[in-house]
């Protein structure tokens, strides 16, 4: 079929053709240690995003908390190139987190949250995101070593969830690929 009909998947040019276990596979060999975690309560459409970046970033796993089922279209289908776990709640993510090593980082603007962009950001880490609006949950921010947030200076109160996991990937991979030290 993909020879056939040309390969129109979104997908770098080097696995043009390539099977998805094969995709998987290679991925798998050069996977980064931060997973990211995403609240889903309320079937926010930001997670699509979220996991699209997820993968972009060649992230270890994603988690989803709360309900199963979320809104796919926004991950233009790389959620099939990702590893993915439910957890049904915080507990459960904790729980697991604990037991693999890895510590919980929140990521919100709220009160007493602290600016990211010195943090020195651990590397075996799950970088846990909210849903748009509400944020993080009361027991995820209990859950979590430290909540962060990115520092904004404009008129806006908040970044797009989406948006705000990109940034926070890319500060994990700023530090641990580039190994660029936080000021």
């Amino acid at each position: 079929m993909l020879l056939r009909e040309g390969d129109r998947r979104n997908v770098a040019d080097k696995y043009r053709y390539w099977t998805l276990e094969a995709v998987v596979a290679d991925l798998d060999t050069s996977r980064h240690a931060f997973h990211v975690a995403v609240e889903n309560w309320e079937h926010d459409f930001n997670i699509g995003s979220v996991i699209r970046t997820a993968n972009a970033f060649n992230a270890k796993a994603f988690h989803i908390v709360g309900k199963r089922r979320w809104n796919r279209r926004g991950a233009m289908v790389t959620d099939r190139y990702q590893h993915e776990f439910h957890h049904p709640t915080v507990a459960d993510l904790a729980t697991w987190a604990q037991a693999e090593g890895l510590t919980l980082i929140g990521i919100d603007n709220v009160p007493g949250s602290v600016p990211i962009e010195p943090f020195d950001l651990p590397r075996d880490c799950v970088l846990v995101f909210g849903q748009e609006g509400p944020g993080l949950s009361e027991p995820m921010r209990a859950a979590c070593e430290v909540i962060l947030h990115i520092e904004q200076y404009g008129s806006t109160r908040s970044i797009n969830a989406g948006a705000a996991a990109a940034i926070a990937m890319h500060a994990w991979v700023r530090r641990h690929v580039w190994q660029q030290q936080p000021s």
